[in-house]
Formats: C-alpha cells, sequence, structure tokens
C-alpha cells in the first residue's frame, strides 16, 4: 500500500500472502480452503482516489482566514505618566472615613513620614511597581499636580512615544469624586481649590494608542463619559473612529472604594502592580493557614519573580498561567489577541485585573473596563490557583527560617497537563475547547515539563486545522519558534512534527524561519539517519514550505546545502531498497522541485549534481506520489525561457550550452517514459512539465507540429496513393521504446509517417484517418508507442516523398528532431488522454504548440443519437480523445484549428473524397483572437517576453495536493476503520455461506426468470455485472452508457455516461474490492480503463482513475477490441487486444508492471483472470487456440493449446472452472464448440460440446457452483454442468414490443449464488434463477 500507513496498515496488513495458502486441494474440501476464495487484497482507497478529477487542492494557506492568529502588529508602551492626587492628611469633602480604615498606599501608611516625604515615597514605590512590568518604559510622575501640569506631564509623554502606547495612571484619593459629566479633580497652585479637568481634554492630549487606570471611587463615571465621547466622535467624524483606548476603573460609577483595613486603600493599584503579594495576603486570611502564616512572612517570600525554580518565582508562574487561562477561556477570540496578546504591560494589566475582579468583588465593589470583560471571579480555575497558593505557602515558614532548605515544586502543571491529557482521550472538535491549552503554553518554558507538553500538543494539532489555529491563537507560536534553538535531541521529533502541523496550516510562517535561522535546524534532522524515514519527510515538507515561493528562504537553504543533502538521499544506499519510505522519497523530491521552481541559480546547482540521473529511477518507482513528485522536481528544471533572476548569474556559473541541451535531452526523454503512467497524478504533472519544454522551444515544437499539420506541396499529395498502395504495415507496437530507431527520416515530419497497410480499406471508410489533408492512413497509429519489429515500414519511400517538396527548415536546432517528434505526439496522446482532467491540461500544452480547438464546431451526433451542441466549447475534445490517429482528430466530433498560416491549399481533384475537411480551418497567427481561448504566446516577443505568459502555463498541482497529507491525522487511526472491518465481516460471511451453497448445490435449470429490465439502450446491451450484496446489476452500451438497477425493487439507481466521446462500447464490466467498498472498473474496447466509485448513488459517481491500458495497436488495425479482467488476489488487471502482448497492470501501484508476449502471430479474443490462484489467467486468440500464463513463473506461458479444431473461428469465452485446481479451464469458439480442458494433463480437450452450431456468442461460468451458461446469436441460452450435460435451456423471449429480436449479447453470473444476468441485443436484460426465488 501507499503512505498511509497509520490509516489502513490493519485492513491490508494480509496483502498477497493468501497465494501460498491456497494449495491445490480436492474441489469439494470447502472449509479448510474456503479462505481461498476471499481476496485480502485492497486497491484504489488512498488518498489520491478520493476526487482526483475534481479537486483542485490549495496547499499551506498564504493568508487569509488562517493568519488571523497573528497579533495584529505587537505595540508596546513607550511611557507611563504616573498622576498622583493624594493631598496627604486632607480629606475630600465627599467621603467619610470609618475607623480603623484603609491607608496603604502602594504598601506605605502616608502617616508615618512628613507628608512631602510620603508623598514622594509613594510615588517612587508606584513607578517602581510599574516597572517591573514594562522596565524599558520612560516613567514620569506628577505628584497633587494642576491642570497645567498634568497638560504639559501628557503632551511631553506623547511626544516621547510617538505611535507607541502611553499610560495614564490616576489616582484620586485626595480628591473629590468624579464628576456626572466624566471629570477628575487636580489642584489649583496653592491648594485652596480643586480644579475639575474634563476626561475630552485628557483625551485630546494624550491622543491614541492609550491605555487610563483610574483609581478613585466612582470611577465608572469616567467610564461612562469616555465611552459617550467615542460615540460622539465616531457619529461626527468620518475619520478613524475606532480609538485604540483601554480603560480600566477601580469601581462603577455609584461605588466608593472599600474602606476596610484588611485592605490597602489603593488595593486596585496594588491588584494590578503587585498582584502575587496582593493575592497572598487575601488569600491568609481566607485560608487555614491564617494561624501560622503573619503578612510579614509573605513579605519575605524567598526567590525572584522571573526565576522560575524559586518559590516567589512559581507562584508568579502558576498565577500567570491561571489568569491567562481564565481570560483565554471567557474572552472572545478577537478581544483576547488584543488584550492579552499584542503588548506586554496592557497583557499584565489585564491579567492582574481579573485578580482585582476576584478581591474587590468580595467587599461589593466591581471594578470595570472598557473594552468590557466578562465576569470572571467565579471561574473554576481561581481553585486551582488557591490549591497551588496554599501549597506553596505551607513551605514558607520552613524556607524563610532555612534558607538552604529544598524547594518542593508545586504539582499545579504535572496536574493540568494530566488534564489536557484526558481532553485528548476524549474531546473532539465539536466539544469544548481543552481550557488547559495556555498553560500547556507556560510550561513549554520550563525544561522538567517541555518533553510531555510538546508531545501532548503535538497530538492535540494532529486533531486537526481547527486544533492548530486554537494553539497559534493562544500564542504558542514564538514558544516553539524558539525551540529550535534548542539542541535537545530528544525534542527534535516532536518539535519537527509540531512544525510540520503549524505550516500545512499557515505558509506565511516560512518568513519567520528563515529570520531566525530555522531552517538550519530541519537540514540537520532530514540529514540525521537515526531519524525514522516519515519523520525525516515531515522536515522535508517543513523546507518545502520554507522555500516554497520564497527567495530568501531560498537562498539560505541553498547557503545551507539542501540541494545535495536531498540528492544523496534520493540516490539511497540502493535504488530498490524497499525500505525506503515513499513519503520520504516524495518530500525529497517535492522539496527539491520547490527549490528549483523558477530559481536559475538553483537549477544550475541541480544539473551540476546531475540530478536528471538520479530522479530517473524515481520515475518507475512503486508509489505513484513518488513518481509525480519526481516529474514535478524535473520539470521544474526545465528552462521556461525567461526568468526573472537570470541576469544576476555570473557567465562562469551558466551551464555550457551543450550540456544543458545534453541534460534537458535528458529530462525530456525521462519524461517520455511516463506519459502513459497508469496514475492521473502522474501524468498530470507530465503534462505540466511537457507544458514548460514547449515554452521554452516554442519555436522548434511549433514547426514540427505545423510540418504534420500544414497541407504539404503537391508532390506529396500526389505521391499519397502510391504511397499507400505500397504500405507493408506490418508492425505491432510493446511499450518498451518510444520511436523505431529504423524509420527516422531526416526532416520534421520524418518519425510521424508511418503507413499502414490497410490503406484501400480504411479510404472506402470514407471518414478514415485520411481526413486531413496529409492523407497518409497510417500516420502514426495513435500512439507514440512503435517498436522495432516496425522498421521496415518503407522509410525509403518517405525519404524520397520528403525530399520531394517537405519545407526543409534550415536553422539550427537544439535538439534533434526525433525528440521534438516524439513530444508533439506526447502531447497529442495526452490530449485525448481517458481523465478528463488531463486531457484539457494535454489541450493546454498543444495551444502553446500552436494547435487547438476551433470552438464553432460542425453540427455533429454522437453515435447514440444525441446532439452534440454547436456553439459552446466541449470542454473534452472528440477527435483528440478518440481517433486511432490524431490526424483524425477532426474525424470525431470537434475540429481543431491549427495556428499556422497556411502555406499552399491541398489540390482541390483530390478532396473530393474527403468528408468533412472543410473543419480543419488553417487560421493566420491573431493575437488574442476572441475565438481563440488562449492567444499565441510568444507571438511578436522575439522568443520570450515578460511574466505575462506565465499564465500560460498549466500550474503543477502534486505539492499542493501532497501538502493535504500532513493536515490530516497522522498518529491516530481513522475513525471509521471499525465500521470497515465490520461491514467486510458481514460480506465474507456472506460470501462463505452461499460458496458453500453453490459447491454443494443440485442441478440447476435456471429457467425461472425472476425479473426483466428494458434498459432502453438504443444499441442494446454490451455487457452486464450483478452485484454480489445487492439485488443489482449494472449494464452498459455500445456508446459507453452505464445504468444500474435494482431488479428486487425494479427501479433504476443511477445512469451515467462513462465518458463524452464513446466510440466502440464498454468490452467489460468489473468490481473491485467486491468484498469492501466496491468500485467499478469500466474498460471500454479501445483499451481505456476508468474506475468509479458511488456509483450506486444517483448522480453522485466519482472518477477515481482513469487511464490508457493498452499503448498502440497494429499499425493496419482501425479498433483496439480491448479485453481486459481484473484480478482481486494479486491486484493486477490484464489487458490485450490488437496487439502482441498482454499488458500487466498492477492498481496499487497504478503502474505497467509487466508485459507478457502472448507469443502468438494473432490476437488476442478472450481473457480471464483466475479468482483463486494470483497471477495466473487465461486467454482465448482468434485463430482459436488457447494460452495459459502464470506471472509468477519465469517463462510465464505455462501451456499453450488448440482445442477449437472443426472450423478455425475466435475463442468468444473463456474461464476458470469453478474450485481451486489450476488448469481446468472451459473455452468456447464462435464455431459454437465448448471445450473442457485441463491443460496440464494433456493438450486435448477431455470433453467437447457442441452447443450451438456456428453462432455462439457469449460464455459464462460460475465462479462457485459446477454450472456454465453458453448464448447463441439464435437467442438462445444453454445451461450445462461441468460433466457437460446440458441442464436446461433458456429462450429467449423478448419485449413484444420491441422491433428486432436480438441475440444473446452477454451472459454473466452472479458470484455467490446460482443466478444468471442474459443480455440481448434488444437492449432487454433479465434475471434467471433456479425453480425457486433464491432467499436474500
Amino acid at each position: 500500500m501507499s503512505v498511509t500507513s497509520h490509516e489502513d496498515g490493519d485492513l491490508v496488513g494480509q496483502r498477497r500472502d493468501r497465494d501460498s495458502e491456497t494449495a491445490s486441494s480436492s474441489y469439494g474440501n470447502a472449509t479448510t480452503t474456503s479462505m481461498a476464495y476471499l481476496p485480502q487484497t485492497i486497491v484504489m482507497c488512498e488518498l489520491r482516489h478520493e476526487a482526483f478529477e475534481a479537486c483542485v487542492p490549495s496547499g499551506p494557506s498564504d493568508s487569509g482566514l488562517v493568519s488571523k492568529w497573528r497579533p495584529k502588529d505587537r505595540m508596546k508602551t513607550g511611557c507611563v505618566a504616573l498622576v498622583l492626587c493624594l493631598n496627604i492628611s486632607v480629606d475630600p469633602p465627599d467621603v467619610i472615613k470609618i475607623t480603623p480604615c484603609a491607608r496603604m498606599e502602594c504598601w506605605i501608611d502616608p502617616f508615618s513620614m512628613a507628608p512631602q516625604k510620603a508623598l514622594e515615597t509613594i510615588g517612587k514605590n508606584l513607578s517602581l511597581q510599574y516597572e517591573r512590568w514594562q522596565p524599558k518604559a520612560r516613567y514620569k510622575i506628577q505628584l497633587d499636580p494642576s491642570v497645567d501640569e498634568v497638560k504639559k506631564l501628557c503632551t511631553t509623554c506623547r511626544k516621547y512615544a510617538k505611535s507607541e502606547r502611553v499610560l495614564f495612571h490616576y489616582n484620586g484619593h485626595g480628591v473629590p469624586k468624579p464628576t456626572a459629566n466624566g471629570e477628575i479633580w487636580l489642584f489649583n497652585k496653592s491648594y485652596t481649590q480643586y480644579i475639575p479637568l474634563p476626561i475630552s481634554e485628557l483625551d485630546s492630549w494624550l491622543k491614541t494608542p492609550s491605555i487610563y487606570v483610574f483609581d478613585c471611587s466612582a470611577a465608572g463615571m469616567i467610564v461612562n463619559a469616555f465611552i459617550e465621547l467615542q460615540d460622539w466622535n465616531a457619529a461626527g467624524s468620518s475619520g478613524p473612529s475606532l480609538r485604540d483606548c483601554i480603560l480600566l476603573a477601580a469601581c462603577e460609577a455609584h461605588e466608593t472604594l472599600p474602606q476596610s483595613a484588611e485592605f490597602p486603600a489603593d488595593v486596585f493599584t496594588s491588584c494590578l502592580t503587585t498582584p502575587i503579594k496582593m493575592a497572598l495576603r487575601w488569600f491568609c486570611t481566607r485560608s487555614l493557614l491564617r494561624e501560622s502564616l503573619c503578612h510579614s512572612l509573605i513579605d519575605r517570600i524567598p526567590g525572584r519573580q522571573n526565576d522560575r525554580k524559586t518559590l516567589l518565582g512559581e507562584l508568579n508562574w502558576i498565577f500567570t498561567a491561571v489568569t491567562d487561562t481564565i481570560a483565554w477561556n471567557v474572552l472572545p477570540h478577537e478581544l483576547f489577541q488584543r488584550l492579552f496578546r499584542q503588548d506586554l504591560l496592557v497583557a499584565s494589566l489585564f491579567r492582574n485585573f481579573l485578580l482585582a475582579e476576584r478581591i474587590m468583588r468580595s467587599a461589593n465593589c466591581s471594578p470595570i473596563s472598557y473594552p468590557m470583560l466578562p465576569p470572571t471571579h467565579q471561574h473554576h480555575m481561581w481553585d486551582a490557583w488557591d490549591m497551588a497558593a496554599e501549597i506553596c505557602l505551607s513551605q514558607l515558614p520552613a524556607l524563610v527560617e532555612d534558607p538552604n532548605a529544598e524547594f518542593q515544586p508545586s504539582p499545579f502543571f504535572t496536574e493540568q497537563l494530566t488534564a489536557f491529557e484526558v481532553w485528548l482521550d476524549h474531546g473532539s472538535e465539536h466539544k469544548k475547547p481543552p481550557e488547559q491549552l495556555p498553560i500547556v503554553l507556560q510550561v513549554l518554558l520550563s525544561q522538567c515539563h517541555r518533553f510531555r507538553a510538546l508531545v501532548l500538543l503535538g497530538r492535540f494539532l494532529d486533531m486537526g486545522p481547527w486544533a492548530v489555529d486554537l494553539a497559534l491563537s493562544v500564542g504558542i507560536f514564538p514558544y516553539v519558534l524558539k525551540l529550535l534553538q534548542t539542541t535537545t535531541p530528544e525534542l527534535r521529533q516532536i518539535l519537527v512534527f509540531i512544525w510540520t502541523k503549524i505550516l500545512a496550516l499557515d505558509k506565511s510562517c516560512q518568513v519567520d524561519l528563515v529570520k531566525d535561522n530555522g531552517h538550519t535546524y530541519f537540514i540537520r534532522f532530514l540529514d540525521s539517519m537515526e531519524a525514522y524515514p516519515e519523520q525525516r519527510a515531515m522536515a522535508a515538507f517543513v523546507l518545502a514550505v520554507i522555500v516554497d515561493g520564497h527567495r530568501r528562504g531560498q537562498d539560505a537553504c541553498i547557503e545551507a546545502g539542501l540541494i545535495h543533502v536531498c540528492l544523496r538521499h534520493l540516490q539511497g544506499p540502493t535504488p530498490n531498497d524497499t525500505q525506503t519510505e515513499p513519503l520520504f522519497l516524495q518530500w525529497l523530491c517535492l522539496c527539491l522541485g520547490k527549490l528549483w521552481e523558477d530559481f536559475t541559480e538553483a537549477q544550475i546547482i541541480g544539473l551540476q549534481a546531475d540530478a536528471p540521473a538520479i530522479y530517473a529511477p524515481l520515475l518507475s518507482e512503486p508509489q505513484p506520489e513518488v513518481r509525480a513528485s519526481a516529474v514535478f522536481a524535473l520539470g521544474t528544471l526545465l528552462d521556461v525561457g525567461f526568468d526573472s533572476s537570470r541576469d544576476g548569474v555570473g557567465g562562469d556559473e551558466e551551464c555550457d550550452d551543450d550540456e544543458k541541451v545534453r541534460l534537458e535531452m535528458s529530462i525530456v526523454k525521462s519524461l517520455l517514459t511516463v506519459v502513459s503512467d497508469g496514475s492521473p497524478l502522474v501524468r498530470a504533472e507530465v503534462a505540466v512539465a511537457l507544458a514548460r519544454f514547449a515554452f521554452g522551444h516554442n519555436k522548434h515544437l511549433k514547426s514540427i507540429a505545423a510540418a504534420y499539420l500544414k497541407p504539404q506541396s503537391n508532390s506529396v499529395l500526389g505521391s499519397l496513393p502510391s504511397l499507400a498502395a505500397k504500405g507493408t504495415g506490418s508492425g505491432y507496437t510493446t511499450p518498451n521504446q518510444y520511436m523505431p530507431h529504423g524509420s527516422i527520416v531526416p526532416s520534421q515530419i520524418g518519425p510521424l509517417l508511418r503507413v499502414g497497410g490497410d490503406n484501400q480499406s480504411v479510404i472506402r471508410d470514407g471518414r478514415a484517418s485520411t481526413s486531413s489533408p496529409l492523407a497518409t492512413s497510417g500516420i502514426m497509429h495513435g500512439s507514440p508507442l512503435s517498436d522495432d519489429s516496425s522498421q521496415h515500414s518503407d522509410s525509403g519511400i518517405l525519404n524520397d516523398c520528403v525530399s520531394n517538396g517537405v519545407v526543409n527548415h534550415t536553422r539550427p536546432k537544439p535538439l534533434d528532431n526525433t525528440l521534438y517528434s516524439q513530444c508533439v505526439l506526447a502531447m497529442c496522446t495526452l490530449a485525448k488522454d481517458p481523465s478528463p482532467r488531463i486531457a484539457s491540461l494535454g489541450r493546454r500544452v498543444l495551444s502553446i504548440i500552436g494547435i487547438e480547438q476551433v470552438t464553432k464546431s460542425a453540427k455533429s451526433i454522437d453515435s447514440s443519437g444525441r446532439p452534440g451542441e454547436s456553439t459552446t466549447p466541449t470542454p473534452s475534445l472528440a477527435g483528440l480523445a478518440r481517433s486511432s490517429s490524431w490526424f483524425d482528430m477532426n474525424g470525431g466530433h470537434l475540429p481543431l484549428r491549427f495556428r499556422t498560416p497556411p502555406v499552399s491549399p491541398p489540390r482541390p481533384s483530390y478532396l473530393s473524397g474527403i468528408r468533412r475537411v472543410c473543419s480543419l480551418e488553417f487560421k493566420p497567427h491573431l493575437m488574442n483572437s476572441p475565438d481563440s481561448g488562449l492567444a499565441d504566446p510568444l507571438l511578436g516577443s522575439g522568443g520570450s517576453s515578460g511574466p505575462l505568459e506565465r499564465s500560460f502555463l498549466p500550474q503543477s498541482t502534486i505539492y499542493n495536493w501532497s501538502c493535504g497529507h500532513f493536515s490530516k491525522q497522522l498518529l491516530t487511526a481513522a475513525d471509521d476503520s471499525e465500521e470497515i472491518i465490520a461491514k467486510r465481516e458481514k460480506n465474507e460471511k456472506f460470501s462463505l455461506d452461499h460458496i458453500a451453497k453453490c459447491q454443494h448445490s443440485s442441478v440447476s435449470k435456471l429457467h425461472n426468470q425472476i425479473a426483466s429490465w428494458d434498459t432502453k439502450f438504443e444499441t442494446g446491451t454490451r455487457t452486464a455485472l450483478l452485484q454480489p450484496f445487492s439485488p443489482v446489476v449494472i449494464a452498459a452500451d455500445e456508446s459507453e452508457r452505464i445504468r444500474i438497477w435494482n431488479y428486487d425493487e425494479a427501479n433504476l439507481v443511477n445512469s451515467f455516461v462513462n465518458h463524452d466521446y464513446p466510440d466502440k462500447g464498454i468490452s467489460k464490466l468489473c468490481l473491485v474490492n467486491e468484498l469492501d467498498d466496491s468500485l467499478l472498473l469500466v474498460a471500454s474496447s479501445d483499451g481505456n480503463i476508468r474506475i468509479w466509485k458511488d456509483y450506486t448513488i444517483r448522480g453522485k459517481q466519482k472518477l477515481v482513475t482513469a487511464f490508457s491500458s493498452i499503448q498502440g495497436h497494429r499499425p493496419g488495425v482501425r479498433s483496439v477490441n480491448a479485453v481486459v479482467d481484473w484480478q482481486q488476489q494479486s491486484g493486477y488487471m490484464y489487458a490485450s487486444g490488437e496487439i502482441s502482448s498482454i499488458m500487466v497492470w498492477d492498481l496499487d501501484k497504478e503502474q505497467l508492471v509487466n508485459s507478457v508476449p502472448s507469443s502468438s502471430e494473432c490476437s488476442i479474443s478472450a481473457l480471464s483472470a483466475s479468482q483463486v490462484h494470483g497471477g495466473q489467467f487465461a486467454a482465448g486468440f482468434v485463430d482459436g487456440s488457447v494460452r495459459l500464463f502464470d506471472i509468477r513463473t519465469p517463462e510465464m506461458l505455462v501451456c499453450a493449446t488448440r482445442p477449437h479444431t472443426q472450423r478455425v473461428e475466435r475463442v468468444v469465452g473463456i474461464g476458470f472452472q469453478p474450485g481451486l485446481d489450476p488448469a481446468k479451464i472451459v473455452s468456447a469458439s464462435q464455431a459454437g464448440d465448448i471445450q473442457f480442458l485441463d491443460i496440464r494433463l494433456q493438450k486435448d480437450a477431455y470433453l467437447t460440446i457442441d452447443a450451438h452450431r456456428g453462432s455462439l456468442t457469449a460464455l459464462a461460468v460460475h465462479r462457485h457452483a459446477p454450472i456454465i451458461a453458453s448464448g447463441s446469436a439464435k437467442q438462445l441460452v444453454k445451461v450445462f454442468n461441468l460433466e457437460g450435460e446440458q441442464l436446461g435451456t433458456i429462450r429467449y423471449y423478448p419485449t413484444f414490443m420491441a422491433q428486432k429480436i436480438g441475440s444473446v449479447s452477454c451472459l454473466t453470473f452472479h458470484p455467490y449464488q446460482v443466478l444468471l444476468a442474459v443480455g440481448a441485443a434488444d437492449a432487454c436484460v433479465s434475471i434467471y434463477a433456479d425453480e425457486i426465488s433464491p432467499g436474500r
């Protein structure tokens, strides 16, 4: 299986080890060997099969939604203005004091010294208390000031702070309460009067950003006035109405400050600036410790606030964690960011404000803030604080007595991490987020808890992008960035994992990483051999994101030697070492590709290190993701022909031209080997890479393309008929080489002129491949693959005619013409790809070299009679998608337009026989012509112009698509695995029960028709399939429509078209993964395979993958007539047709793994894979011979025989007899005889039935029950047992409405029940059972 080993490892663990168990035991011994009938292989259930066609994946986000977590812009408070109006010893008139009364200001009793000295000491102390939170700010103090002094203070502070925040602290304990209009009181010069200062004036002096602290009674009055002022400003001005002002006030408008002597007089200021002292004093009066602790002890807590290994430091740390956690859990996200993450001083004040709310509410006083906070004083985290405080304080007396005593750290953090762990076990995206997240953040600061915290954090981030977003919004980013500077080995893996998760969500972090030199951490990890390959793959992913479109990142990584590190690991100890983790290879490729992308210096280093040669072997790796990534990386090494950074490159660095050309050729040759890869993922990247090549070599490719497509001079046309007559078209094709070495003609069109021998008939056909002006019928028969056996394809004649009049270009060619020709062919192959997405990519590539689709097409009616829309440009190109030679493109339904000026018009006399050639319009170059879709990219620009043209190049998707892997859960299995296993077990039980019944079934006549369905196919049913676990039959017709019908409820379940340009119909339907969520494999007659999922849900069918299983066919043959079968045991699909070998495709690797020579001159007409023995299949040939193959043996062919001897006609059907015997085969020939063979024992058939004279059309062999059925053109179906006795005859009566009575076109048995589906040419499908309708 591929990369996702965590998710479905358990399902596929038993893969492919079943073959060995299935010894060839006797037929009846059902119980021991019955598991041999249930293959354990599952294919096509990887991430890449989810929605390749539909999705345009996006990689890690650059911006937008995600980066909300980033603090908008960090701010700092640059200046602090402290205004104290204490007027010690004179009480304001509106205050009546109780005795004893709260007196302390800044922990000083103002009456313990002379008033002036007390005032100065208090001011100095207040300044020190604030400095503890923001040491770098400038502090200015005004003691008992006048209005002018305050004005001066405010303006100088703003001037000094510039755009930074200014803090204004007002203590009004010696003046009256603020007024209802929002005025605060100051003094006149002689202290004989109180002077009011409106808040609006204060605001106009201080401007914004600012934060105010009002410690006075009725402080809420000021807040109310301020809010009114803000509203009034906002309404009156259209300017910046949202001013950045924050207010903290000690109480509501109607409240007075607490006077109780247990509090200091400035309790609000004390909470804000000395929270630990305040909190402990308040806590002591309420705790059981109050007996043993006096206040003086609290002042003597040993340690420093910022040393977490001391008692005071730990208390401070816990306090920070608790208040941060409360805020994060209670505040709205935006507000939390603004108040707790933007400005260190503001954050500290707000954390401490939460304490003020808790303490002052106990004295019936409610501090308020603007912006307002939800109430937090009863949050349960305060209990955790009380407990931690109690544990710490209980140690206090001992520590004060003996300064050397050992301090025992609090269990607070350990317990909170445990709580977080419990949440991880039970929480999910839809439950309340874990409230301990801010604590986890705090814990990262301490070495003793760090590792555990990181591991838990990693588990949390793995839960999904929402979790990463939450963690980032708490503020984890700077912490994990800082940790990259540590060298602790055990943190490396988890840090790499955490960074993988962050970058999978938000690409913008690349900048921070490079700025802090973080990339070196990942390069070292990537290069370390002791880490697991999966983890090193993560490091490669992180580096890929760092260099993705980020020049500074690319420079930094080149300097750190990333290219050589990656290339070294790609070479690996042994290239085919099975141990190399595919994910690691994939990300090494992607990382280098991203580094090379549009960055010439990097490309040159790569080319000098011989990257193309290192990459070549990766193109045959078993994982499609690895192949696609390797193609992407090779593509980025191709020079597009212009590059912004080119000028900076010194001449000495530039590879010399020949060398560069050689390397480009080697890259293109490598790419051409995977044009017909089985995975659309890979072919999409090939198309993108070829587009880059087409861009860089536009001129040459255009001239080659023009040479195919322009009407040649008369002499060539004149010689065509004679050419046709001499053709010998004998070559077959095998997918080993790209071009025939022998037939290379020294001209642009050389390699393409292949002459087929079938010419006369083709021209009679009328629409033939001759519908192109260059009318040689065989010109390249549909495929870029041709082999040596076709070397004698008359290159001599071609040479004559070429010298006769083809325009020979004299300009020097940088690469040789054959390669260009192969490229053009490869592009055409891609443009006819069975996958719609790749076909459209292929057409974009063709448009770069000047071949493009004409939008106004001839009205076309396809074979099923649906009129084609004539005006809208159809997304997929009919002719290209189908025709056997790509000249025939306009023989389909959409003509092409070639953007080349006409050379000389074709001779009209010759054209008379060709239909619809007028649809090939030769248009002169028109820049941006309205209907062209794509303007000519390189027109009039001297070969290269600005970056505008980049938009023409299709973009690679493999990188973005691969990034998706890391957003998924990597540490835990997917939730649905149990469901899947349960479903599978249910299906296995059903199968085993029914297999046993089938094996012991008595005589079955099968003449009881239990259902009949008019499929409404105009051309009749071509092939049918019965679903194993539901009463559903699937049928398909000549025009590749698929209909799915439930025969119990007699209703249509779904109906869809396999693809838009059907040609010869569907030759085979198979179920892939039938014991699990089955997929429908649809094989078209032209050899194209498409696999669908969700095909039983109306309108929801999705194309999982599509590929062409047979590349090329014999030159003389117009169509392929593919025969295909699927073998679940081995995960192999076998395909053949008018070719001289049998292609073996591994659907797990999506790769052609073998090409078995059929060792016969004639083509294969029937193919059947054993459902029990993986690797075994039987083939029936046109000449009546039968061969048994086993690809597990070295020579592959087990034996060959020709059982059908009476009249030599094609083998119509072949199948393995039920049971475990590997060599027992049933074969039926068109002549009407059915032969029973035991190939290993004797060559001849041991039993022959003459079933239908000369008209046998179909054969079905039941997988488990001892019965076979054969159908004839005379509407008869006969049922036999394995001894050759006829059990019954089904006279196939069609519906009386039907005009013509059709011959039997297909027969298929239910895999586990004795049920037979019969399809006929009159579009009726009937299902037959034994007398009694079988119980389901």
